[in-house]
């Protein structure tokens, strides 16, 4: 009876279940598992001992493994500490460097202007040597004419008194005429003093008035002469001196000092730098 049931109604087909999940076995290559496998065989057994020694090699790998991690890890993080500073380092060098080149620079052009002002003017000056003079007449001989600005592309006429002054030259006992300056000889060879030329002609020979006084009260006074003799005259004052020529290129010398100090400091700790990673890596 069931055997004919089972023909007519066919095979018994068994409805499949539901999937199952396979297992996935987690694997951390930073994980180190230390000691036997559970459900490992008897310590006595050849076999446990094997495995005993296959997973203390295993172990001992992954903590190579994970110190060399860490150790690179470190090492990055102070070769980049390091290409920081030393980037730091390189623009401040290179700030120091521009500086030192720059002071050089501006010095090497206050030395040309100096050059071929003052430098030429007190090298051509023949007046040298100072000496005494004393004074034999001071006098206002006649008027000049000059000019004065009075403003843009402005120009006005006026004049201005001539004082002549004659000295003994205690050095060689000639009467010599007397000169301010050096420029008062280029200006006007007929005067010894020359006033500023202003619009009041009185203003500037009250002024002259007073040097001549001044003259007549202070008859003995130093005065410059040249020693070999090309100027028949002497100088009361000279523009360009020792101590003027000294205090000028003063400070540009110390400019260039200062400049060449900077770069030679710079190009020495760069030196002393590199000297001491040299040894560094020879300790190494």
């Amino acid at each position: 009876m069931m055997k004919a049931v089972s023909f007519l109604l066919g095979p018994t087909v068994i409805p499949p279940g539901p999937p199952q999940k396979s297992k996935t076995v987690e694997t951390n290559p930073l994980r180190c598992s230390f000691g036997p496998v559970a459900g490992a065989p008897h310590p006595i057994d050849m076999t446990r001992e094997g495995t005993w020694r296959q997973s203390g090699i295993e172990s001992t790998q992954c903590i190579v493994f994970n110190l060399r991690n860490i150790y690179q890890k470190i090492r990055d993080h102070e070769l980049l500490d390091k290409k920081k500073t030393v980037t730091a380092l390189k623009a401040g060098e290179d700030r120091a460097i521009l500086l030192g080149l720059t002071m050089m620079v501006c010095s090497i052009m206050m030395y040309f202007l100096l050059g071929i002002t003052l430098l030429r003017s007190y090298l051509q000056s023949v007046w040298t040597e100072e000496t005494q003079c004393t004074l034999l007449n001071a006098s206002i001989t006649e008027t000049f004419n000059c000019s004065f600005s009075c403003g843009p592309d402005c120009w006005k006429s006026s004049q201005y008194p001539c004082l002549q002054v004659y000295v003994n030259v205690s050095f060689s006992g000639q009467k010599c005429l007397l000169y301010h300056t050096e420029e008062t000889m280029k200006i006007n060879a007929e005067c010894s003093y020359i006033p500023k030329c202003g619009k009041n002609f009185e203003e500037s020979l009250s002024f002259v008035n007073v040097v001549m006084e001044n003259f007549k009260k202070y008859q003995h006074f130093s005065c410059f002469y040249d020693p070999e003799g090309t100027q028949k005259n002497v100088l009361l004052t000279k523009l360009y001196n020792s101590n003027v020529v000294f205090h000028s290129l003063f400070w540009p010398t110390c400019m260039m000092i200062g400049g060449l100090a900077i770069v030679a400091m710079v190009k020495l700790t760069q030196y002393l730098s590199l000297l001491c990673e040299r040894i560094q890596r020879i300790n190494r």
